[in-house]
């Protein structure tokens, strides 16, 4: 148990003492309808926690009771985080929907009691009679009808006799009430829709308020605790247990404070925005905040669970800093994880007295780190090393090399630099270095003295790496939509080198790339062939810094008299073809430096883009789907292996460009084609895909999305313009990718004037 404790579990000791209950039973009762995130795991520690703690068990139970939404993939993911975390519940996975029967027989025991009513009036209705916070609610006429009447609806109900919202089933409490939930809540709604488990069976659903409540007295919960958001919701959850007069002993609600962290959302609403959007790469995507997410990026259960530890249980919401997280999966690393060396922007070193090869004796943990294991280290005469480990003009305080100051190789020798090679541009390909026989590490005997010491690899052996440097995925403190995402949360370097040990020995899966920070082997890209390294976390936080820095400080511009040909750790020279073809792509295609670069350094993707150019000549869209998408399938494939050819990727284009589809469509259409090798026109028909840019049947949309969110169209009016994008977005939702993105654009900014 916890050393201090905190007030639920100071309650749970209280009941303890006053023999309340036989054992403890809590529950961890998610909705199957997202996959969980970091706040599911602060739920997960605390009821699966308090449960051991107490020599307890804590019941696993779907609170499947909306049909529209929920989805066995996400029961299974739901599963999958609670195991990953080490968490095991008690027996079988439960699910509200196995108690549907027995809810039902309670509905109709209400009703004979007199404490239920089926009531038809409209929604909209239903929200007038409630009332305001100053003013008392007014009963429906409904709530008249006699016991007989009310069972006969409520089974005809059941039955599928009536329509959606035709009626609900209420409770009877009081329609003054100060709590506004209390003023005769629903019961029980009609749902005509297909459930993942009960299938066709069932035509009312029950309410969250009432199915929670019963379904934790069904399975003997002791202490139900849920997040702050349910604390109004508590009163319901006691009427209906004690309106029923369930035999003792029933359990009681206890509310916490939710996780809420900077930088960071937590709202299913915007995850699933971000991932059917296309803003992140699924849900497992190591920028979210999902628990795949978390775990395809590296992080352990250990460091998010300790991290749940360290943020405590609180009994207000508050904030928490990011950089808390990040502080846990470093000091869980620290002591873990191997230190190895990469090198992901490479500058060649050709050490000039140095002639033949060995194997230096590296150790892969410090001295303070008590594991054991080391390896062979090949060096050469020619190594690689940081291109910005090395500076021809050192500002102030560089320590690394320079034409006057030496450095030592890690594990390796110190090193003089004795020559800087250049291109015909003036950048900088190659140094010549000598190196000093007696500076050995571990024995040295040279009497240099050096201010660092630097990471490096063997240019014969080392293996070529795909890095991943993910960030924060939002650049505001206190993101509110897609407008606040973080433009740099990803970095992708394709030729990174690697010490080859890590590859061939495997030390592990999680290392510490010397200097650089901590990194995972990708669970989903990895090969043995084309290895995928993603950064989980730098070695210590210099986001706040960098925070300040751009608030405080005014950059001085700089200026560029070259064309950056070395982007994402591209830095081999350029052959005069691949230089040639980026000039072209630069200049008269003006492409951008990143999308030229891909292109121009790939045979197969160069020869594609241009078959696909002769077709349609839209440069810039063209090249950003070869260089993107048909990059990703050439990848592992050759040219005359694909299913489609460049004149149907051409073809696709067209249509982007004669706006019969949007880009998100056309993403689609894509994978259809690499599934089938279908024209792109054929899918667009078959499916039913094309773009919609009538303005008559957009604004209706757009009327529905604004009359459904008049809160945000205040703000909107108020000042908040980065609502906008949440318009537009939620437009762009409702027509399933298909409304014109431009016409939205323009109608919306229209009707919020």
């Amino acid at each position: 148990m916890n050393e201090s404790k905190d007030f639920l579990r100071t309650i749970v000791e209280e009941d303890i003492k006053a023999h309340k209950y036989n054992e403890v039973v809590t529950r961890f009762p998610p909705e199957p309808n997202g996959f969980p995130h970091i706040g599911h795991a602060k739920s997960i520690a605390i009821n699966f926690g308090i449960a051991r703690d107490y020599n307890g068990h804590c019941n696993l139970r779907m609170d499947d009771t909306n049909p529209t939404t929920e989805d066995t993939r996400y029961v299974e993911a739901l599963k999958d985080a609670v195991e990953w975390l080490g968490f095991k519940w008690e027996g079988n996975v439960r699910y509200t929907s196995d108690y549907f029967p027995e809810l039902y027989e309670y509905a109709k025991q209400l009703i004979r009691m007199g404490k239920a009513y089926v009531d038809s009036l409209t929604e909209e209705e239903i929200r007038e009679y409630r009332g305001t916070v100053t003013e008392p609610g007014r009963r429906s006429v409904y709530a008249e009808r006699s016991v007989e009447e009310n069972l006969d609806l409520l089974e005809r109900m059941k039955n599928g006799e009536f329509k959606d919202g035709e009626h609900v089933l209420r409770a009877k409490i009081d329609m003054s009430a100060a709590n506004m939930k209390m003023r005769d809540p629903l019961l029980y709604r009609i749902r005509h829709a297909h459930h993942y488990r009960t299938g066709d069976a069932w035509n009312i659903y029950p309410m969250y308020d009432y199915g929670h409540c019963l379904s934790d007295y069904i399975e003997g919960v002791s202490h139900s605790i849920c997040t702050l958001e349910f604390e109004n919701n508590r009163d319901i959850y006691d009427w209906v247990l004690d309106t029923l007069g369930l035999t003792s002993p029933r359990p009681y609600q206890h509310e916490f404070a939710r996780l809420g962290i900077n930088y960071t959302v937590m709202s299913k609403r915007k995850l699933l925005e971000l991932v059917n959007e296309g803003y992140v790469n699924g849900w497992d995507d190591p920028r979210m905040p999902t628990i795949a997410g978390l775990r395809r990026r590296g992080y352990t259960p250990e460091s998010i669970l300790n991290f749940c530890y360290q943020i405590g249980v609180a009994k207000a919401n508050s904030m928490v800093d990011v950089a808390q997280l990040e502080f846990c999966i470093r000091d869980d690393l620290n002591t873990k994880v191997p230190r190895v060396m990469c090198v992901l922007d490479p500058l060649k070193v050709t050490i000039e007295n140095y002639e033949g090869s060995e194997e230096l004796d590296a150790s892969y943990y410090p001295e303070d780190v008590p594991k054991e294991g080391s390896r062979k280290l090949p060096f050469s005469r020619e190594i690689y090393i940081e291109r910005d480990d090395f500076s021809e003009n050192p500002p102030a305080g560089f320590y690394r090399l320079t034409p006057e100051q030496s450095v030592r190789l890690k594990h390796a020798y110190i090193i003089t630099c004795k020559e800087v090679i250049k291109d015909a541009k003036g950048n900088i390909t190659e140094i010549i270095a000598t190196y000093h026989p007696d500076s050995k590490s571990g024995s040295d005997t040279s009497g240099i003295k050096v201010k660092s010491a630097i990471q490096w690899v063997d240019a014969h052996s080392a293996k070529t790496v795909e890095v991943r440097l993910y960030d924060r995925l939002y650049a505001n403190e206190a993101p509110e939509g897609v407008e606040d995402l973080n433009p740099d949360s990803l970095k992708i370097i394709k030729n990174a080198l690697i010490e080859p040990a890590v590859i061939t020995e495997k030390p592990d899966v999680r290392f510490q790339f010397e200097r650089q920070g901590y990194f995972y082997a990708d669970p989903v890209d990895y090969t043995d062939e084309t290895p995928v390294f993603n950064k989980i976390v730098g070695l210590k936080d210099s986001w706040n810094k960098k925070v300040n820095a751009d608030e405080n400080t005014a950059k001085p511009e700089r200026k560029t008299t070259e064309k950056k040909v070395q982007i994402d750790g591209e830095v081999a020279p350029m052959s005069e073809a691949e230089q040639a073809r980026f000039d072209t792509y630069t200049g008269m295609m003006k492409l951008g430096n990143e999308v030229a670069n891909t292109l121009a350094r790939d045979e197969k993707l160069a020869a594609f883009f241009k078959d696909a150019l002769s077709v349609h000549n839209s440069p810039v869209t063209l090249a950003n789907i070869v260089s993107n998408e048909v990059a990703r399938e050439l990848k592992e494939k050759e040219a005359d292996e694909l299913k489609f050819t460049p004149a149907q990727i051409a073809e696709l284009v067209k249509m982007i460009d004669d706006e019969i589809i949007s880009n998100k469509i056309a993403k689609q259409v894509f994978e259809e084609m690499v599934l089938s090798g279908e024209n792109p026109a054929a899918i667009v028909e078959a499916q039913g895909l094309v773009q919609i840019s009538d303005p008559a049947v957009i604004a209706p949309i757009i009327d529905d999305v604004m009359s459904k969110n008049p809160d945000n169209v205040e703000k909107y009016k108020a000042g908040n313009t980065k609502l906008f994008g949440f318009f537009v977005g939620q437009v762009l939702k409702v027509s399933g990718g298909k409304a014109n993105p431009q016409v939205v654009n323009d109608l919306v900014a229209q009707k919020l004037q």
